[in-house]
Formats: C-alpha cells, sequence, structure tokens
C-alpha cells in the first residue's frame, strides 16, 4: 500500500467491497477483539472490566453483527451480575429495546436469548410474576438443544425459579454436551450450576463432588474465576461437615480471587461457609458478627441472588448470641423470599427463625410447623438443625423426655448426612438433657456411621484411599476425612490396628 496521502484517498475500494463496507468491516473486527477480550476478563479478570469490555463490544456490533451484538450484551449482564450489581445488570440487558432491534437480512431476533433476557429483568426489577412465563419458555426450548451454552442458560433459568429438578437435568445435559465438545470451560460452568444446585436441595455431598470435578475443569480452562466460585462452595459442603481445616482453605482461596475481581457472589457464599463453621462449633457470636453486615441494609450487603440464603443462619447465630433484636428484622426480607418460591426449604426456614424468636409456648407449634415442612422439601441436614434448635427449646424448659427424642432423632440425621461437628452439638445437648447418645452407649464398630462403617472395612481388606473413593464414587478428600473420624472413633492409630478390630469384631 502507497504512503502517499493522495493516492490513499483516491485509491478505488477492494473488489466487491465499498469504503461504507470497509469501514464497517473494520468496526466489526474491533467489536469482535473487545467481545472475546472481554469473555476472558469474564473468566479470568476483574468482572467490571469485562462488562466494560462487552458493552463496548455490543455498541460496535449492533449495525453489522446484531448476533454478536445481542451475545456481548448477555455476557455483560452475566458479568455485572456476578459483580452484585442490579443496576448495571439491568443496563445491559436494557440497552437493546426489542423495538430498537436490528432488522437486516437474515437476522431474527433469537426467542431463546430474548426469553431469557426478559425472565432476568423482571426478577431483578422485583417483578417475580413477569419472570415465570419467560424462563419456563427457555426450560421448554432446552429440551431439543444440544449446545453447552443454551443448556447452560436453561440451568441458571431453572435455579433462577428454584426448580432444582429442571436445573439438575439442564446441568447434566450441558455437562454432557461440554464434553463431547471437549470444552472444559462450558464443563467447568455446567459443574457449577449443578453443584450450587445440589446445595439449594441440601445434598452437600454430591455437590462437593460436582465442585471438586469443577476445580479442576476451571484451572485447566485458565477460568480463575469459576474456580473461585466452585472453591466457596467446597468451603460450604465443608461447613457442614464440620471440617473447620478445609472450610478456612477452601474460603480463603475464593475470598483472595473473588475480592481482588470484583466476584461478589463467590465471596457471599465463601463468607457464609465460614460464619457456618463457626455456628457449626458453638460461636455463634463470631458467626453473627460475620453474618450481620452480609444480611443487612448498606454497602457490605451480601451478593443480591445469594445472600438470603444465610438469613436463617444469621438469625439463629443472632438468637444464641443473646441478641434477638437484631435478627428480628431481617425476618420479613425471609418472609418475601419464602412466598417466592425459589428455595424449598425456605418455608421451613422461616418458621424454624419465627420459633427462635417466638415468646411463651408459641414456639412449640412454630417448630412442629417447621418440621412438617421439612418433610416436604427433604434433606437431613436442615431439618436436623431444626431438630437439634427443638431440643434444646424443650430441654430449658424441663420437657426431658421429648427433648431426647428431638435431640435423638437431630444425631441421627447430621450423622446419616457427615455433619460431624453439628452431631458433636447434639450430643452435648443430649448428655445435658441427662442421657448418653445412642453412639456414646455403642461399643467397637457400633460407634461408626454407615459410611465410616464401608470405609472401615474396605480398609481393613487393604484398599488404598484412592481405591476406596473409586467403589464409593467419592472423592479421596471424603475418603480422608472419614477415616481420621473412624481412627478417633475407635481409638486406633494405624490401618494394621483398624484391620485387626474390624476381624475380631467379625469372628
Amino acid at each position: 500500500m502507497t504512503t502517499d496521502r493522495s493516492s490513499t484517498r483516491t485509491a478505488p475500494p477492494e473488489r466487491g467491497r465499498t469504503r461504507e463496507e470497509g469501514a464497517g468491516s473494520v468496526v466489526v473486527d474491533r467489536g469482535r477483539l473487545e467481545l472475546a477480550r472481554g469473555r476472558r476478563q469474564l473468566s479470568d479478570g476483574p468482572v467490571d472490566d469485562a462488562r466494560e469490555s462487552l458493552l463496548l463490544a455490543a455498541s460496535l456490533l449492533a449495525a453489522d453483527a446484531p448476533e454478536l451484538a445481542e451475545a456481548a450484551r448477555m455476557s455483560a449482564a452475566e458479568a455485572a451480575w456476578a459483580a452484585g450489581d442490579i443496576a448495571a445488570c439491568l443496563g445491559a440487558l436494557d440497552g437493546e429495546d426489542a423495538a430498537d432491534a436490528p432488522s437486516g437480512p437474515g437476522w431474527a431476533r433469537d426467542a431463546f436469548l430474548q426469553d431469557h433476557r426478559d425472565g432476568m429483568r423482571a426478577l431483578l426489577a422485583r417483578r417475580p410474576e413477569h419472570a415465570v412465563g419467560p424462563l419456563r419458555r427457555v426450560l421448554d426450548r432446552a429440551r431439543t438443544d444440544d449446545r453447552p451454552e443454551r443448556l447452560l442458560r436453561a440451568a441458571s433459568a431453572a435455579l433462577l425459579l428454584g426448580d432444582l429438578r429442571e436445573a439438575r437435568a439442564a446441568g447434566a445435559r450441558a455437562l454432557a454436551a461440554a464434553r463431547n465438545a471437549d470444552c472444559a470451560a462450558s464443563e467447568a460452568r455446567a459443574l457449577e450450576y449443578l453443584a450450587y444446585g445440589e446445595l439449594r436441595a441440601g445434598r452437600h455431598a454430591q455437590a462437593r463432588a460436582h465442585a471438586e470435578e469443577g476445580v479442576r475443569a476451571a484451572l485447566a480452562a485458565g477460568h480463575r474465576n469459576t474456580a473461585a466460585s466452585h472453591h466457596a462452595m467446597l468451603a460450604l459442603a465443608a461447613s457442614i461437615e464440620g471440617d473447620t481445616g478445609a472450610v478456612e482453605g477452601y474460603a480463603a482461596t475464593a475470598l483472595a480471587v473473588a475480592r481482588r475481581h470484583g466476584l461478589a457472589q463467590a465471596a457471599t457464599l465463601a463468607e457464609w461457609a465460614v460464619a457456618r463453621a463457626d455456628l457449626a462449633r458453638g460461636r455463634p457470636l463470631d458467626a453473627a458478627d460475620r453474618l450481620g453486615p452480609l444480611v443487612g441494609q448498606g454497602a457490605r450487603r451480601g451478593h443480591f441472588a445469594v445472600w438470603m440464603l444465610a438469613v436463617p443462619c444469621f438469625v439463629e447465630a443472632a438468637v444464641l448470641a443473646g441478641h434477638p433484636e437484631d435478627a428480628r428484622t431481617v425476618v420479613g426480607d425471609l418472609a418475601l423470599w419464602a412466598a417466592f418460591g425459589a428455595d424449598p426449604h425456605a418455608p421451613a426456614q422461616l418458621a424454624r427463625c419465627r420459633a427462635l424468636l417466638a415468646s411463651g409456648d408459641r414456639a412449640d407449634a412454630l417448630y412442629l410447623r417447621a418440621l412438617a415442612l421439612h418433610d416436604e422439601a427433604g434433606g437431613d441436614f436442615e431439618r436436623a438443625r431444626t431438630e437439634l434448635l427443638y431440643g434444646r427449646w424443650l430441654r430449658r424448659r424441663r420437657r426431658l423426655r421429648e427433648a431426647r427424642g428431638r435431640l435423638g432423632a437431630a444425631l441421627v440425621g447430621f450423622e446419616r448426612c457427615g455433619a460431624a461437628a453439628w452431631a458433636d452439638q447434639t450430643r452435648a445437648e443430649l448428655r445435658a438433657n441427662g442421657a448418653a447418645s445412642r453412639t456414646e452407649q455403642a461399643a467397637g464398630l457400633a460407634r461408626l456411621t454407615p459410611q465410616q462403617l464401608r470405609v472401615a472395612r474396605y480398609v481393613a481388606e487393604g484398599a488404598t484411599n484412592r481405591e476406596v473413593a473409586q467403589r464409593l464414587a467419592v472423592s479421596t478428600r471424603t475418603v480422608d476425612y472419614h477415616l481420621r473420624n473412624v481412627f478417633a472413633a475407635l481409638g486406633v492409630r494405624s490401618r494394621i490396628e483398624l484391620a485387626l478390630m474390624v476381624g475380631q469384631e467379625d469372628r
């Protein structure tokens, strides 16, 4: 190309392309670069920077590549969502109204994306009644789709609706599609939705397994932001199991990235996990101090999509710490959340919170109401927490026989789901009630939970921890955790001693 300015001005356009088309191509190319940059930042950088790049991409692509512009805006909304910025999320979603959409040849607005956008917009604008229709259409359309990105949006829509069964189905299909395409990034995101859905359903062991896989896939793809979300969910699972060291390690890893990159949702989940571990260890004041800013009004409130999930923990912590007045203000918010229907455990948790705050004998009926609602929602952990609090309330009113029944049921529930620290709390309540727990009365292998017993028998047969993990379809970390508890419960110090004890008891 000549450097003479006059010849540059008068040079004919490239064959088949006018000057205007050439300029448009330059703009589109720049838009594609900004889109690629924004998506990289969304997965491994500050999400506010990602949103700016993606919005710029949408602006550059709007005239000549409207499909890409729409995808850029949806990604910008995802960045704002991750940051917990409702106004920015709405701004990204509202930036391209249907009436103003381009109508170039061969392009029509994508109905799937439009429904997903309309559903998100309605929820963010606090009009849930307008969100159900569009989000249900997203789920319906995804049933005949095999593209990972569409299935991921369907899983997101199901979680927004609180339809955990549909979320699991869409997430599983997205995971299969991502693996068929050998796409580690989509695999990590699918595992994120699956892990979050299992946590919401109260199945923390399954959530942990998905999150462990998700960390590996996210790091393989170079997506540290997704890995941070998985680490936060691992911290939440560990906070149920009572593994304090694991909670602190996972939470610290998640927060290191979340704070640097502005990931409000991952940060909220990690902080909640640490507080729940404090509550499990009998440190309600520490838990209340950590949760108070997350669930209260002000700039430090947690991510708008998940802070409400921590409210039941805060109410419990505040009451046990002797500050019930701090908890009363958030119960009204929890009632609105429960009425929306996006969380199957919220109605039972609301009744439990009201029981904790009730005066006189009103708590009795509220605890019973909570237990009935737990029967509808399912899940051992939340029901066991209600049984523990109810049993404690009964014991303090000297209704010892009733307390013994509730505390015994709580212990069974905690042991069934591997919530060791919570089970220890329950045993302490049983001792205070004047009765040894059945675990303390038992001898030998009868002290072990069913999962611990399976681990003990496999190890006694000579299996390695990895082999045990494969047989039980769990992680080696889970086997390590159970084996430590087996050693502690039986008072043995080696695998050889364990094998001898198992052999003696089996004779």
